[in-house]
């Protein structure tokens, strides 16, 4: 339980340590059968009405990226939350913590991107708090969001519920987010220059769910990346996952990007990407529609779940081999949502 005598970076990257926190130290103290499925949203019942609620906490630096900030950051990565688990985001609330001295017109940007991306996501915001900190007490402004989510139908969508013989969809390409913030933070310029991939994903699985398709799991594979988020799904569902490599689409300014910094795509953070795990009869209709959004546009079926070598995902390789795709150990990236 007590592995390390205090908390690394590592511990909040979405990653192998990081789950070795929740599982092996949080979960004891607060168990219950909602939160051990470990999704990124807890479902429950209220009469007969179906809700979901998530929380999250916002600590990206910088604050401004090509693509977003942490305003929309915030609100589009809480309205995803929700959407994973099938639900209609509807209300948000806003907590804020502001250092001292934080400039009013970088907080007036960031509350119109706030507003700009609940009005997009078609959520509002109903409640709030503001701290304001002594300089140095946070890095500029941190933000915490809740949200809540209305559940329409029998729906079980959870990283637990992945079946032999099921596909895995992902809606995009992966890594914009992650590689845009390291740019950004080390004022790296490239040919092509990186942008964060941020975005709502609620309206896009709201036409996935009207095609009646049988959806097991979803997640939007932020921190950790794919590689934490497909071992989540196999570690949950006690399956294994074969993926091809030639599948999985990464932009070419990306892919060079990964290159020169020894990065792996697979373990880098994504902010408007979703990973869908459909029936094998239902994978091509689900893809289908997924590609007549514009945020679906470059959706591909990447690999399935098969019975062997499970709690694992393995790789098929460009050159014919096979491998491990592992979670990540160490903080290559903090602070990157």
């Amino acid at each position: 339980m007590m592995k390390y005598d205090r908390i690394l970076l590592a511990h909040g990257n979405g990653g192998l340590l990081g789950n070795e926190l929740v599982e092996d130290f949080f979960l004891p103290f607060l168990s219950n059968p909602m939160l051990d499925k470990l999704n990124d949203q807890g479902i429950f019942q209220i009469e007969n009405i179906k809700l979901a609620l998530t929380t999250d906490s916002y600590v990206v630096h910088p604050i401004f990226f090509p693509g977003g900030d942490i305003g929309d950051l915030a609100v589009n990565g809480t309205v995803n939350d929700l959407a994973m688990g099938g639900a209609k985001p509807l209300y948000l609330s806003l907590g804020l913590i502001i250092e001292e001295g934080f400039l009013m017109k970088d907080l007036q940007r960031i509350f119109q991107s706030i507003r700009k991306a609940a009005a997009e996501a078609e959520v509002q915001i109903i409640t709030g708090d503001t701290k304001v900190v002594n300089k140095g007490g946070v890095d500029g402004i941190f933000i915490n969001t809740s949200g809540i989510g209305l559940i329409d139908g029998p729906l079980n969508i959870s990283a637990d519920n992945l079946r032999v013989g099921d596909r895995i969809i992902v809606s995009g390409t992966i890594a914009d987010h992650g590689m845009t913030i390291i740019a950004a933070r080390e004022g790296l310029i490239f040919d092509n220059p990186l942008k964060s991939d941020t975005a709502a994903l609620n309206k896009l699985v709201k036409k996935m769910l009207s095609t009646g398709a049988t959806i097991h799991a979803m997640r939007d594979p932020t921190r950790g990346g794919l590689s934490s988020t497909l071992n989540e799904f196999a570690k949950k569902s006690n399956v294994g996952i074969v993926i091809e490599e030639e599948k999985v689409r990464i932009r070419k300014e990306v892919k060079e990007a990964c290159e020169i910094l020894g990065m792996d795509p697979m373990k880098i953070a994504n902010e408007g990407k979703l990973v869908a795990v459909a029936s094998s009869e239902d994978a091509e209709t689900l893809l289908r529609t997924m590609r007549e959004d514009p945020l679906g546009q470059t959706a591909e079926i990447i690999g399935e779940v098969v019975d062997s070598n499970k709690g694992k995902v393995i790789m098929k390789t460009l050159i014919g081999s096979s491998k491990i795709v592992d979670m990540a150990m160490h903080e290559a990236l903090p602070r990157i949502c």
